[in-house]
């Protein structure tokens, strides 16, 4: 079975700590990989995709050194590898017209402020992840226990059919 990947994108090294340590529980079944600039998450998730797993969940930072955190979203979204990957703009930072161009864009699918709550996070996690196993339309049922399941289980009775995919 394919992995499903979540990438956490920030230039703050406490940053990405907290968010990794928010989200541990999704980690049995989505690692979790961590990134301190757009250049380290674009080789991170061509590495996912070039060992045949994919690019979940994107937890991304917009004020960041060099390359912003909308722009890369924006780039990931033009690959076909990463067309269902969740993007989440988590920031303090990105004025409208940022926010505005991640959704336009980058087809940006959260967005969430720092500082954030944690169980927030969680649940944002876990929804966008349901939802890309839906979009994806692989089999829900290794995702039942961790994710949204009354989702996933509305998902196999509309769909009709569960299957390796």
């Amino acid at each position: 079975m394919k992995k499903i990947y979540i990438l956490c994108v920030d230039d703050e090294p406490e940053v990405l700590l907290a968010v990794e340590q928010n989200i541990a529980d999704l980690e049995d079944t989505f690692p979790i990989l961590t990134a301190e600039s757009t250049a380290e998450a674009r080789t991170l998730a061509k590495q996912i995709t070039s060992e045949g797993n994919q690019l979940g969940l994107v937890l991304c930072d917009h004020v960041m050194p060099g390359e912003n955190g909308v722009d890369f979203l924006i780039e990931l979204d033009k690959e076909d590898a990463f067309n269902n990957t969740r993007k989440v703009l988590v920031t303090g930072q990105a004025g409208l017209d940022a926010t505005v161009k991640a959704v336009n864009e980058g087809r940006l699918n959260h967005y969430i402020a720092k500082p954030w709550k944690a169980e927030d996070l969680v649940a944002i996690a876990k929804d966008q992840l349901t939802q890309f196993v839906i979009r994806s339309k692989m089999n829900p049922l290794p995702y039942m226990m961790c994710l949204d399941a009354e989702k996933l289980a509305e998902y196999i009775r509309t769909d009709g059919s569960v299957t390796d995919r």
